[in-house]
């Protein structure tokens, strides 16, 4: 089906004259002219010798069968109209309520077929409507969530072209009723459907048809006809003039709507009035050239500068070194400083943690915080560093250390912390005050305040470290470049997912 829709249900809106439904069509295509849409027109075909019971054929008191009998059409008279229809370049839909209507539809070359919100659970129907190749229309008014799943599933077992139309049978629908929030409800649920909307307000509204739009509908469907001095229009049924208010609504909408599916690219305009309003990053001191910049080197105000670094570009995961030297107060710019992103280095680290810990098989919290440690700074962690997530740290703390595959943890001690290692997944060598061992699954090691320790691993290992309460100061390294490098640890949150 054409990606936007629009639907023009005749109904018995011919009022059972084929000449007035003819001219029905032809108003309409009129009022259509100029739109960048699809149109469809759609029939109603109901075989009245075995829809309505024999012993009930002529009560003229019940009110549908006496409309649908009062408006009755030949074979050849619903033919003409479907060739008006496809006259005007129109495709062609029609709703049957029984199954003889049904080999109707085929028989007559309709383009889709359309179930109502009365026959929707209607399994004998849908059994012959789900064997014809037509893609089909269901409209879902008062149809209850387990029924819908029922149907949608019966269609996707018989891999059918199907969509679904929000709606509501009220004729016509107050504006307090129209729940237009259950197109959100059919296109969460319903993820791989074609969502529409089928309308039955009055025929002046055109708010709906726009919110409709906003919300992803792709079909519209309205009933319509056109008021003769013999044959007056229903309250819920447009004519020709309210049809193009409603299309030119719809324009609108889409207009207003954009690019959809997909997040647009700014336009230079917007770019630019962004960047006025961004603090810039200028340096406290002067800097050398070669110097990397760091948070207590800079500050960040207004003005912006041709070139400007912005505090939006200023990041744990953007490191700007200046390539030349930079008074003090003067701006950071791309051309005074070079940028080197290390986003992707930490994704990699993450995600060969996480297989690391899918290895060993172990469930971490969903909350915890992963602390990566880059000793001597993030692009030598593949040889320098360990990832740990802290689990509890009270009077007493649990850690979950990772050591990927060919990482040494440098020589370091603790002065107040006595800890213990529980390896829980592969080889981890350790060095205890210059005295190596090796350690595998099971294996557990104390090391006391004061004694030395590294440790490194070939193939990976997980292990926990319980401990004391762990103190920020008091991890005191052998090599003391690496107590001054202040930024040797990376901190993410929601690392998980």
């Amino acid at each position: 089906m054409p990606e936007r829709l629009f639907v023009f249900e005749l109904a018995n809106n011919h009022m059972g004259d084929v000449a007035h439904g003819l001219r029905v069509i032809d108003e309409i295509a009129g009022a259509t002219q100029g739109f960048p849409f699809s149109f469809a027109f759609k029939l109603q075909y109901r075989d009245l010798d075995t829809f309505i019971h024999p012993d009930f054929a002529d009560r003229m008191d019940i009110k549908y069968i006496k409309r649908f009998s009062e408006t009755r059409l030949d074979r050849d008279q619903t033919r003409r109209l479907v060739a008006r229809i496809k006259s005007h370049g129109f495709l062609t839909m029609c709703t049957p309520f029984d199954e003889t209507s049904v080999d109707r539809i085929v028989e007559d070359g309709f383009d889709i077929l359309k179930i109502a919100s009365c026959s929707f659970t209607d399994w004998p129907l849908l059994e012959k409507i789900g064997a014809t190749d037509l893609p089909i229309i269901g409209s879902t008014a008062g149809i209850r969530l387990n029924d819908l799943d029922n149907v949608v599933a019966f269609m996707r077992h018989r891999e059918k072209a199907f969509s679904l139309m929000a709606c509501v049978a009220q004729y016509p629908t107050p504006r307090a009723d129209l729940q237009l929030n259950q197109i959100d409800v059919l296109k969460a649920r319903y993820a791989d459907l074609r969502v529409g909307y089928s309308t039955h307000e009055d025929p002046s509204e055109t708010l709906p048809v726009a919110m409709a739009i906003a919300k992803g509908a792709s079909i519209f469907e309205k009933h319509v006809g056109v008021p003769t001095e013999k044959y007056a229009l229903n309250t819920y049924s447009a004519d020709p003039a309210q049809v193009r208010v409603w299309l030119e609504t719809a324009r609108q909408a889409f207009v207003m709507a954009g690019v959809e599916g997909e997040r647009i690219e700014p336009s230079a305009g917007e770019l630019k009035a962004l960047a006025g309003l961004r603090r810039g990053v200028f340096v406290k001191r002067a800097v050398k050239a070669g110097e990397r910049l760091r948070d207590v080197d800079v500050f960040f105000a207004i003005p912006t500068e041709t070139a400007s670094i912005t505090a939006n570009d200023w990041s744990k995961y953007n490191q700007f070194q200046a390539t030349q030297d930079i008074p003090a107060k003067a701006a950071v710019t791309s051309e005074n400083t070079e940028l080197r992103q290390v986003r992707a280095k930490v994704r990699s680290i993450v995600d060969r943690v996480k297989a690391l810990l899918d290895q060993s098989r172990g469930v971490v919290p969903g909350e915890a915080e992963l602390e990566i440690s880059h000793h001597y700074g993030i692009e030598r962690f593949d040889e320098f560093g360990i990832t740990m997530v802290t689990v509890v740290n009270r009077n007493y703390c649990k850690k979950l250390i990772v050591v990927l595959p060919g990482q040494k943890h440098p020589e370091q001690y603790h002065e107040k912390k006595e800890e213990t290692f529980h390896v829980l997944h592969g080889v981890l060598q350790l060095e205890l005050d210059g005295v190596k061992r090796v350690c595998g699954p099971g294996s557990v090691i104390t090391i006391t305040p004061g004694m030395r320790h590294a440790f490194q691993s070939e193939t990976g290992a997980v292990f926990e470290e319980i401990s004391s309460t762990h103190f920020v100061n008091d991890s005191f390294y052998t090599d003391p470049a690496i107590g001054q490098n202040a930024e040797r640890k990376t901190l993410l949150r929601h690392w998980i997912d």
